[in-house]
């Protein structure tokens, strides 16, 4: 038989191709029409990164929590960290309770502040898993705790044992520095101590990029100094003027910088916090919020 003719199977086959091929593209066309119909994106848009700390609101709080909480989502922030437990509550509603306030708001509670003592970790780790958060973090060292190097130390150790509680639980523990742990003791500093004596797969970090450069220090030298350990952050600017809180853009914080290294710090969420303000705290967080919404390093 000639090479230019075409056996059976071989006619045959290429009409299967044929088929093949226009039931492919009918399928294809009709997938698409589908999928305009119900686009969303597969990259989140800018808002759904931006986080804001519930401290920042804490008076508008004491006078109404849930309008309060839709006035933070209707701004766009879309996830939450808390500032208000207390005996087993989050602001005076059990875990149930608040996840329920949330969840109705369409926000996501990620993280909770909880003062935390050796004999209480239990209890709030498991309160924190009720509510839902990924993280549980102690947000502050009194004076009497952090008198000498020693103390620093011991405070290590006692982060890893709160690790592992947090573990077992199936959420993370993270510590919050201010810029106290930035001054020399002993020749070192304290900040250095607690990263070195702590276990990364226990122990996480909250960097507030404003407390680390008020200490004198800069987050990318901590970002390559201890990679990956930085989860979480809080983001507020510095005004150089006053050397206080001013709104997210406003400041001489290099936001562009050091999101462009998120990755080497290990950054997972972040959190507009802004503790005082000269301004109404709600208008300041819409400023900073439209600050972060328009700016691409976010992504």
């Amino acid at each position: 038989m000639s090479h230019m003719k075409m056996t059976y199977y071989q006619h045959k086959n290429l009409i299967f191709k044929k088929l093949k091929r226009r039931d492919f593209l009918k399928t294809t066309t009709a997938l698409a029409a589908t999928s305009l119909l119900s686009y969303k994106p597969l990259i989140a848009e800018p808002e759904k990164l931006i986080g804001i700390q519930l401290y920042t609101v804490r008076k508008e709080i004491s006078e109404d929590l849930v309008g309060t909480l839709k006035k933070v989502a209707k701004i766009g922030y879309s996830s939450i960290e808390l500032a208000g437990y207390r005996d087993g509550k989050f602001y005076g509603e059990t875990p149930k309770e608040f996840k329920n306030i949330v969840n109705d708001l369409g926000l996501k509670a990620l993280s909770s502040h909880n003062g935390i003592r050796p004999e209480q970790i239990e209890k709030i780790v498991e309160d924190n898993v009720r509510l839902g958060v990924k993280y549980t973090v102690l947000p502050y060292l009194g004076n009497t705790q952090r008198k000498t190097l020693d103390d620093y130390k011991k405070l290590a150790e006692q982060f890893n044992t709160y690790g592992e509680v947090c573990k077992k639980a199936g959420i993370k523990f993270a510590y919050h520095n201010h810029d106290f742990e930035f001054e020399l003791m002993e020749g070192e500093i304290p900040y250095d101590v607690l990263l070195n004596g702590t276990d990364p797969d226990l122990v996480n970090f909250e960097m507030d990029l404003f407390w680390i450069k008020k200490g004198g220090y800069q987050p990318l030298d901590y970002f390559n100094k201890f990679p990956g350990r930085f989860a979480l952050w809080h983001v507020k600017d510095l005004d150089p003027a006053t050397g206080k809180y001013t709104e997210v853009g406003s400041g001489n914080i290099n936001f562009k910088e050091i999101f462009n290294n998120k990755s080497t710090a290990g950054m997972e969420y972040f959190f507009v916090e802004l503790d005082n303000s000269k301004r109404p705290a709600l208008e300041s967080i819409k400023i900073s919020y439209d600050y972060l919404k328009g700016s691409e390093f976010i992504q």
